[in-house]
């Protein structure tokens, strides 16, 4: 799976302690494996944010998704429950 990273993700994560940069790195590793999607929790969101997905890379940090393709996302951001918003 190929992953497309917005700007504004890029300066989400470079704001992020680096012990839980190398946590995304790890959950983005597994996210790339279909298989692990139930693992990560990946789930469709709702509102305005309805053609967007989601993942839990801990208890407290999510990141935000899109499906361009069957293969190919783009990460829009990272944050806890306030990226909803």
């Amino acid at each position: 799976m190929k992953i497309a990273f917005t700007p504004s993700f890029i300066r989400q994560m470079k704001k992020l302690d680096p012990v839980l940069r190398e946590e995304v790195f790890e959950k983005t590793g597994l996210f790339k494996d279909i298989r692990n999607h139930k693992m990560l929790k990946v789930h469709k969101l709702k509102g305005s944010f309805s053609s967007c997905h989601s993942f839990s890379v801990n208890y407290k940090i999510r990141i935000v998704f899109e499906y361009m393709s069957k293969d190919e996302v783009v990460f829009h951001s990272i944050g806890d429950h306030s990226i909803y918003q």
